[in-house]
Parts: C-alpha cells; sequence; structure tokens
C-alpha cells in the first residue's frame, strides 16, 4: 500500500497536467499531507498564475509551510500573498498570519532578540493597517509579551553586569531599563539596583570620581525614599546614604582633598 501511495504522488508529480496536480495536491492538504501538498503546489503555482485559481493555490500553498512550522518562509509567503492578492478577502487574514509566524519565532529572552523586533514591528504594523479588525486585541496582547521579553532581557542583563561587578555598566543598563520600558513593575527593584550599583561604585572610584559618585548615590537614594517611602529596601538604602555622607566628610576632614 505505501508503495502505491508512492507511485501514486509519482505519477502525479510526473505528469505534467496542472489539473490533475492541483487536484491532487488540494487532497492531500485537506488529508493534512502538507510536504506532498506543499510539492505539488510549488509546481502548478507559475501555471495558475494571474488565473482564477491562482488565489486559493498560493494561499495553501504558504499554510503548508506554517503548518510544517517552517515560520520564515511562512512569513515570507503569507506577505508575498498580501502584496500579489492586495484586492482579496483573505489579505487581513494572511498579513496577520505573517505577523504571528514571526512572533512564532520569537526565542527565549536569554538570546538574541532580532526576531521578537521584527515581531513587534509586524504586529503593530498590522494594528495600524486594520485598525478595526477582530484580531487588534489579540495582536496588543502578543506585543505586550514581547515586550516584556524585552524588559527582562534589559533587567537580566543590568543584573549579570552587577553580579560581575561592572557597577557602571550595571547603572547604565538599568536606566536603559526604566527609559525604553517606563510602564515596568520592576520599576522599584531596578531604582533598588541603581543605588547599590551607584554606591559600589563610589566606593571603588579613584580619587578625582569619588566625590561625584558618592554625591549621586546620595541623590539616587532620595528619589528612591520619595517614591517608595514604605520599600522593604529602604532601611538598607537609608544605611548606604549614610554611608555615602560619612564617606564625604572623610573626604574633607581626612585630608582627602590634599
Amino acid at each position: 500500500m505505501l508503495a502505491s501511495c508512492r507511485s501514486t504522488f509519482e505519477e502525479v508529480r510526473s505528469s505534467n497536467d496542472p489539473i490533475k496536480i492541483l487536484k491532487t495536491a488540494n487532497a492531500y492538504y485537506e488529508d493534512e499531507d502538507y510536504l506532498k501538498a506543499q510539492t505539488l503546489f510549488e509546481l502548478v503555482v507559475p501555471y495558475y498564475r494571474g488565473k482564477q485559481e491562482a488565489e486559493d493555490v498560493f494561499y495553501k500553498y504558504a499554510y503548508t509551510y506554517y503548518k510544517m512550522d517552517q515560520y520564515i518562509l511562512a512569513a515570507h509567503y503569507f506577505k508575498s500573498f498580501t502584496k500579489t492578492f492586495y484586492n482579496s478577502a483573505k489579505k487581513e487574514e494572511m498579513a496577520f498570519m505573517s505577523a504571528y509566524s514571526n512572533y512564532l519565532m520569537s526565542p527565549n529572552y536569554k538570546l538574541d532578540q532580532g526576531p521578537t523586533q521584527t515581531a513587534i514591528e509586524e504586529l503593530q504594523t498590522f494594528v495600524n493597517t486594520f485598525p478595526g479588525s477582530p484580531r487588534v486585541d489579540e495582536c496588543n496582547k502578543l506585543i505586550d509579551e514581547m515586550r516584556f521579553k524585552l524588559e527582562t532581557k534589559s533587567y537580566e542583563q543590568g543584573k549579570l553586569y552587577y553580579q560581575l561587578s561592572n557597577f557602571n555598566s550595571a547603572m547604565t543598563s538599568f536606566e536603559n531599563t526604566l527609559k525604553d520600558y517606563p510602564e515596568t513593575e520592576r520599576h522599584e527593584e531596578v531604582r533598588y539596583l541603581i543605588i547599590k550599583s551607584s554606591y559600589e561604585l563610589a566606593k571603588n572610584s579613584v580619587y578625582e570620581k569619588m566625590q561625584d559618585r558618592l554625591e549621586s548615590a546620595i541623590e539616587n537614594v532620595d528619589n528612591f525614599v520619595s517614591k517608595y517611602s514604605d520599600s522593604e529596601h529602604i532601611k538598607e538604602v537609608n544605611s548606604i546614604s549614610n554611608n555615602c555622607k560619612q564617606e564625604l566628610k572623610r573626604f574633607v576632614n581626612d585630608g582627602y582633598q590634599e
């Protein structure tokens, strides 16, 4: 039976009969045998270009890639459909599927986030192009999900710098996290880690930079206390402030200036 199935497929594939090939491709597609369907659709796409059947052929051909988890090619062909059949009733669906295929390629936050950025841009373009689509809410949820992934990467990068005692880079990374993701729920923790980083940086500074960095650490504490007066970290950050002030006094009284 398997040999018979293979021979039937090969017979159709080599028949040079586009009508027969398309009919068989559609049958394979309905049976969810997407590899065979894709192979046959690929053969007849050029033949049906410009004809009435072209839209359905290309539509199913694009979906064969998606169904087989080949998301790079799926995204490509979904987008190509929207450009080729720009008046199609399926254009909105295919534009969404192009963006969604990119979303499915978004990796773990620890990896390079180029695909995540691409997916966000694609989804945002969909929302802007089809603002009345019932898919807009889903797009916005997916965008939020991926922005959280980018935020997590930024936050974890700052923590890694801190753990490696690279306090200057840690501060820069944490400040960028607040700048790029102002609505982050980690805002208190990020500002707390900025204080810790600025204090460690000040303690380990050369003479020429120590005073400015101690004053900067105190300023970070003051800003934190004004925002989070009931924080669980409040005792520690006040202690850091007091230590910085003591260091500043020593800076003058113990002859640091000399």
